[in-house]
């Protein structure tokens, strides 16, 4: 039957569905670029960040401090990426079964599943691209960023049902 709430799961669904469909597109296409493409992207984002850094703190580094700094961050910059592209997997993961299952142990498990495999499909991937590698350690760091995306939506969601609740009882005072 086609209620209200149907088709609400039914839009919710298809937009995260979609977000999914073109986060993997994202990810795979960064980890389809052979060693050299990824490095350089990492220290293009790396230089722009120093460049940041460098006007919020007055200027003046030298181009040595520039170079160094931007060595320095181009590592964690790339595992911040990693972080992040699995912590949106993890938001659109749990919102997509969300919308069909009961909130519990199943829907965690199977939403944290579901990113560890998309990462460790994603790191087998790089296996076969030139001078890239798999990386176990990229496993965990990404089934962590989607632990995270996950863990943002049940607090957010637990903040709006407080604040509900807040509100319906301050509704039902002013009419009671």
């Amino acid at each position: 039957m086609r209620t209200p709430e149907n088709i609400r799961r039914i839009i919710v669904t298809a937009v995260a569905g979609a977000l999914l469909l073109l986060l993997y597109f994202v990810i795979f296409s960064f980890s389809a670029q052979n060693g050299e493409e990824s490095s350089s992207l990492s220290l293009k984002i790396s230089a722009k960040c120093v460049d940041v850094l460098q006007s919020l703190s007055g200027g003046g580094w030298s181009k040595a401090k520039l170079i160094q700094l931007t060595e320095a961050l181009e590592h964690p910059i790339r595992k911040l990426a990693h972080f992040s592209e699995y912590a949106c997997m993890g938001v659109l993961v749990f919102v997509l079964w969300d919308q069909w299952m009961k909130r519990g142990r199943r829907l965690y498990l199977l939403s944290i599943a579901w990113v560890a495999v998309s990462a460790a499909a994603d790191e087998i991937h790089q296996l076969f691209v030139p001078d890239r590698y798999g990386s176990f350690a990229d496993v965990c760091l990404d089934v962590c960023g989607g632990a995270f995306g996950m863990l943002f939506c049940i607090v957010l969601g637990k903040m709006a049902g407080r604040a509900g609740k807040k509100r319906r009882k301050r509704k039902d005072k002013v009419q009671g």
